[in-house]
């Protein structure tokens, strides 16, 4: 009897054509996300916050992970958020 394996989904994505349609999902996603959210909302006030408060959060992580490795002379990519932020917090380079 052959012994059953569950194919591995821990593995990085290396086809370019996967990681496109991921990225379109993922705009998908984030479009249709915030129609719902304007259409709830209904307040013109509200509605710039959100989408100034989506930019900010947007900013935030491309400084933790593309300035702080190639302008604040870290020598290696980051693991995640918590390790960027215990980076910044610890003054490691």
């Amino acid at each position: 009897m052959e012994k059953f394996e569950l194919p591995k989904f821990n593995r990085d994505i290396e086809s370019p054509w996967l990681l496109k349609v991921k990225g379109l999902a993922f705009a998908v996603i984030g479009l249709l996300s915030a129609g719902i959210l304007m259409w709830q909302l209904k307040e013109w006030t509200l509605i710039a916050m959100l989408i100034v408060s989506i930019w900010a959060w947007c900013r935030f992580y491309y400084f933790l992970f593309y300035v702080l490795e190639h302008y604040a002379g870290r020598k290696r990519p980051y693991a995640g958020i918590f390790d960027a932020l215990t980076s910044i917090f610890r003054n490691e380079k």
